[in-house]
């Protein structure tokens, strides 16, 4: 059994630990409801252009944008990762990487490769890892994504599915259900999905101004943007209410193993305590 003086310098560093997690989960915590404010006041207006671009996928434009044509997955696919810069979030990061790894299995098992383009410094350790193409990375987005983040990797992107180099377009993240339960999640950016709506007309098109190919253009863009603007603030959310239950739950362990170094402690110090009255008594014995 250690000594009372290594028992007490374990207490004291652990102590020190769980202030640490204690103050990281209140930072986590203050973070939190300004992130879900900005995930829930960006929601309506990425479902509604969903909806839009939807209608726009079943019309009979005259204009025909590579965005609406059907392909099919046979050479490559692109994948846009969202993860986190920093880690302290527990499963958050792992169980996507884990719906990752199912994916690209599943296509790999078909012949098709995948390329990524990967937001958040965990992401692209993990790609470099398992040795995949990364095609565009952004990295250090801090707590306030902006928009204009989205642009450098997603033109790598669009720019290969333009030129035929990749046959598809999906988009991987991180849900945010409530603050204990995060999921993540894989949709299909492009090529466009219709959406499927009754009492809509079998032929029908829209009246384009100032003309249709530089109006589809403009939306199918701003569409794309929008969605994984979309994924990286709900992604801050996710990441700040998965660091608080995870320092919460630190602290917490950190106090049940102080309770038993105490314990440990305190037998230490009552059997040296004892120790030395035995060998007082039996001193006096020898006298």
């Amino acid at each position: 059994m250690a000594n009372s003086k290594e028992i007490r310098a374990q207490i004291q560093s652990i102590q020190n630990m769980q202030k640490i997690t204690k103050a990281m989960e209140m930072v986590a915590a203050s973070k939190v409801r300004h992130a879900r404010q900005t995930m829930a006041a960006s929601r309506p207006y990425a479902g509604q252009i969903r909806r839009m671009v939807g209608h726009l996928a079943r019309a009979h434009a005259a204009f025909n944008h590579p965005f609406l044509e059907h392909r099919e997955e046979s050479k490559r696919i692109g994948l846009v990762v969202i993860s986190t810069d920093r880690g302290l979030c527990g499963g958050l990061n792992i169980n996507l990487f884990k719906m990752l790894l199912g994916a690209v299995r599943a296509r790999k098992d078909k012949g098709i490769e995948v390329g990524y383009a990967v937001f958040g410094q965990k992401g692209v350790g993990f790609i470099r890892r398992i040795q995949g193409a990364l095609q565009a990375q952004k990295t250090q987005l801090g707590d306030r994504p902006r928009a204009a983040d989205t642009i450098g990797p997603m033109k790598v992107m669009l720019d290969a599915y333009k030129s035929g180099e990749i046959d598809g377009l999906y988009l991987m993240g991180n849900q945010f259900i409530n603050s204990m339960v995060q999921k993540p999640y894989i949709r299909r950016l492009l090529p466009l999905e219709p959406i499927e709506e009754r009492g809509m007309p079998g032929y029908w098109d829209y009246l384009y101004e100032p003309d249709d190919a530089s109006l589809i253009e403009s939306v199918l863009m701003r569409y794309i943007e929008m969605q994984v603007y979309q994924g990286l603030v709900e992604n801050v959310a996710c990441e700040m209410a998965a660091r608080m239950v995870a320092m919460k739950s630190a602290s917490e362990n950190a106090g049940e193993l102080i309770d038993d170094l105490q314990l440990a402690h305190n037998k230490a110090r009552q059997a040296a305590i004892t120790r030395e009255l035995a060998e007082i008594v039996g001193g006096a014995a020898a006298v």
